[in-house]
């Protein structure tokens, strides 16, 4: 009953509502979002420097941020340091940590060592998931493709509107292969999902890549006329804002930063209600 009446309230609120309110509440919503693969902090100077990667963020005024190659008290390249938790606290954002790799610690005691993606938000978190895609190890001296975490979502509530993001980095190696796989399982991923849906992240491959193709027939590339690898004198657009259906980009830059040896993209989207 108190379902019911929940429902009946909701229905009695529109049937009451003014002109100029249900008007409001039918326009688009402004997101902006930024895929940063961030290199563990360190710039194209060799240095490690967190705060100058806080600032490369902040600088965008970006809402959402997905994050790739980011260390939690992983390894002495970035002093142990749990990056997601610094970063979000620097620049007073919620977090959350996709963990690619998750060992045992070097010294009892010790947390343990963590290297993934993160999701950054300034709007309320509903969910969160760390979900398995093939990949091929880079901890394992003879590796094969097998299912292995790191690819992350959050359904993030913006002004009313709950959207999932996801945050992936997807293989490196000159064989296509695993990145095949990859992309169809992402799909399979997301296709679980409605509304709207942003992937976001480091594809190791360019929009015309054969490997990629699939993702185009459900996602829009936001496209910026930039590149952004490497980071001082870009030839490759490597790094990616998409979007589904009921989301439209405005626009999509490529910020200057030295802060890693991947430029950011930043995209201005529109929410459809």
């Amino acid at each position: 009953m108190r379902r019911v009446g929940v429902l009946l309230l909701v229905m009695l609120s529109f049937l009451l509502a003014t002109p100029a309110a249900a008007s409001q509440a039918s326009r688009p919503v402004a997101l902006r979002v930024l895929s940063f693969n961030i290199h563990t902090g360190i710039g194209t100077d060799g240095a490690l420097d967190l705060a100058r990667t806080a600032a490369a963020i902040r600088g965008t005024g970006a809402d959402i941020v997905a994050l790739q190659e980011v260390d939690v008290h992983w390894d002495v390249r970035s002093d142990f340091r749990d990056q997601a938790r610094e970063l979000a606290g620097m620049l007073a954002m919620r977090v959350f940590f996709a963990p690619i790799y998750d060992l045992d610690p070097l010294t009892p005691g010790a947390p343990r060592r963590q290297y993934g993606v993160a999701i950054l938000s300034r709007f309320p978190v509903l969910h969160t998931e760390n979900h398995e895609i093939t990949r091929l190890s880079t901890q394992d001296p003879n590796p094969v493709p097998a299912p292995a975490p790191g690819f992350a979502e959050a359904v993030v509530l913006v002004r009313g509107i709950p959207v999932h993001v996801y945050s992936t980095h997807l293989d490196y190696r000159a064989d296509p292969a695993v990145r095949e796989m990859q992309v169809a399982d992402t799909l399979r991923i997301m296709s679980r999902d409605r509304g709207p849906r942003l992937l976001l992240g480091d594809f190791n491959a360019s929009h015309e890549a054969p490997e990629l193709a699939p993702l185009w027939t459900v996602l829009t590339d936001a496209a910026p006329d930039d590149y952004t690898y490497p980071a001082e004198a870009p030839t490759k657009l490597i790094d990616f804002v998409t979007v589904s259906e009921k989301v439209a980009v405005r626009s999509a830059t490529v910020p200057e930063t030295l802060a890693s040896d991947h430029r950011p993209v930043l995209a201005e989207l529109s929410l459809r209600r």
